[in-house]
């Protein structure tokens, strides 16, 4: 039991430690200096709460949870085709972020991924940030 509890835990922080998290201020710099910004939540959300300005939207998971990896990827590489240029990801909670995050770095070798701390809803729109409709 200790050791399932043991692996369980350091496999989560292996799985969640290269993604680089941002909060609010950081983000609106990193937007200033023309950082592209990537929305991977779905078109209902996007719809329903706005985006960030001058986000990409690109979704990653369906309302199911289903993914398409290449096809998300072909999209993806038209905005990032250096492993090496910085990318901002973002979702509601910051929960897609951390999946889609640890798959840029640790499986695809994108070495300055990060992504906003809580999501838009948490880390941006409750903070006073504004938004654009979409």
């Amino acid at each position: 039991m200790f050791k399932t509890i043991i692996f369980t835990f350091l496999f989560s922080l292996s799985l969640f430690g290269e993604v680089i998290p941002v909060d609010n201020i950081q983000l609106k710099q990193m937007i200033d200096n023309g950082i592209v910004v990537i929305d991977i939540r779905r078109y209902d959300e996007w719809k329903k709460y706005g985006i960030i300005d001058g986000s990409k939207t690109l979704t990653f998971f369906d309302i199911n949870g289903n993914y398409d990896a290449v096809s998300w990827l072909n999209s993806f590489t038209s905005y990032i085709g250096d492993k090496n240029t910085p990318v901002v990801i973002y979702c509601a909670h910051a929960n897609r972020t951390k999946v889609v995050g640890n798959f840029l770095n640790k499986q695809l070798g994108y070495n300055y991924v990060y992504e906003l701390k809580g999501g838009i809803n948490y880390g941006w729109i409750d903070k006073g940030m504004s938004i654009v409709k979409y």
